[in-house]
């Protein structure tokens, strides 16, 4: 599969000036479909934003969907919160030693409340690895036994014995290690230049590298969020028709992303399954911005094992694969608890947009495969 714009970060359009325009499906198959791509709602207030994340994030889990129902005071306190401890607290390093303890606990806190609040894959585990060099000795010393003999008391020995001795010359060796430090740091201050300057910009670009090098590159997980959320449900029917009114079009479901509105959210980071992630992007844009999917439907046409090994549900298993396959275009939202829905054990409510792309067979897909250099899939018997 082809890599994402990145995880978590809200697409761009990617068709640039001057560049062939993605193709769209055979011209026999259906006419185009184009899927306006959900923006950030300018007007929308600061204060309320971290109510929507929680039901639009990759692949929410099921803390996730009682974290939505929270008073507008508890997400007002949780925006507010983000920004104190994204904002001010990486400052607090530079405050001295308590402060920067300070800054390693409540940074590590941060990213625990953020795993527990949705599948944010092995993001926030990473986050919290450089946070653990603010703890020194003796912060982390309770930790460790202090009796003679053990751990602490060798490593006070140590640091007792070297403040008492002189400072050993430097060596050749320490000497040229310094020097490439330094080179390496000065290359590094040098190709943090464009870095500084796009983030400062007032249109930055995210998720991008500036030199050949890629030592030093914009990141972003969220750059905006939207205010709704869609999926795209992959349909198939046996039908030799898809036209007919009388096509029974079956979902296929994935392991993790909404689906089947009565499915609990799933629970698996910091794993990551990174084909919902790329559907939940897909969701985003056309067709013809993620033409992977359409290489997925030809796969999943032909019953490839290797594709149906990566979703949850194939409703043809054990039948001959579907003549026809679609995408649907929903909107999702969690249903309310103690509501009707949720009475029947439904999670999510789902109202259907239209189209994402249409009905293709393996036929209608030959000279698509063929115009992008991919093997044509074969039926597998299997």
């Amino acid at each position: 599969m082809p890599s994402p714009p990145h995880m978590g970060a809200t697409p761009r359009n990617t068709h640039r000036p001057g560049t062939p325009a993605p193709t769209s499906l055979p011209a026999e198959t259906s006419q185009r479909v184009a899927i306006p791509l959900p923006r950030t709602d300018p007007s929308s207030s600061v204060p309320r934003t971290f109510s929507v994340p929680p039901r639009t994030q990759p692949v929410p889990n099921p803390v996730a969907y009682f974290l939505h129902q929270s008073p507008w005071w508890v997400h007002r306190g949780e925006t507010l919160g983000n920004h104190f401890v994204e904002l001010v607290v990486p400052f607090f390093i530079f405050l001295g030693r308590r402060m920067c303890v300070l800054h390693g606990a409540l940074q590590i806190l941060f990213q625990v409340i953020l795993i527990i609040s949705g599948n944010l894959s092995f993001l926030n585990w990473l986050t919290m690895v450089p946070s653990v060099a603010c703890f020194d000795d003796a912060t982390l010393g309770f930790l460790f036994p202090s009796g003679p003999g053990g751990l602490k008391y060798r490593v006070l020995k140590m640091q007792e014995e070297a403040a008492r001795g002189a400072l050993a010359p430097l060596r050749y060796g320490c000497v040229v290690r310094r020097a490439v430090h330094l080179a390496l740091a000065a290359l590094v201050a040098w190709l943090s230049v464009p870095v500084v300057l796009n983030l400062l910009s007032p249109t930055q670009i995210m998720n991008t590298s500036f030199n050949p090098l890629r030592i030093v590159n914009t990141y972003g997980a969220f750059g905006s969020i939207t205010k709704e959320r869609t999926e795209v449900i992959l349909q198939g029917t046996a039908a030799p028709n898809a036209s007919s009114p009388d096509a029974v079009w079956e979902d296929y479901e994935f392991k993790c992303k909404p689906g089947d509105p009565g499915r609990r959210p799933c629970l698996i980071s910091p794993y990551h399954y990174r084909l919902d992630w790329l559907m939940w992007f897909a969701a985003f844009q056309t067709y013809e911005h993620n033409e992977w999917i359409i290489h997925l439907a030809g796969k999943l046409l032909a019953n490839d094992a290797s594709a149906l090994s990566l979703l949850a549900v194939n409703p043809f298993k054990g039948r001959a694969p579907p003549r026809w396959l679609r995408g649907e275009h929903y909107r999702y939202k969690f249903s309310r608890p103690g509501g009707p829905h949720a009475a029947a054990g439904k999670w999510w409510l789902r109202k259907r947009i239209g189209p994402y792309f249409p009905p293709v067979s393996l036929r209608d897909l030959e000279d698509y495969f063929r115009s992008r250099e991919w093997p044509h899939p074969a039926v597998d018997v299997d």
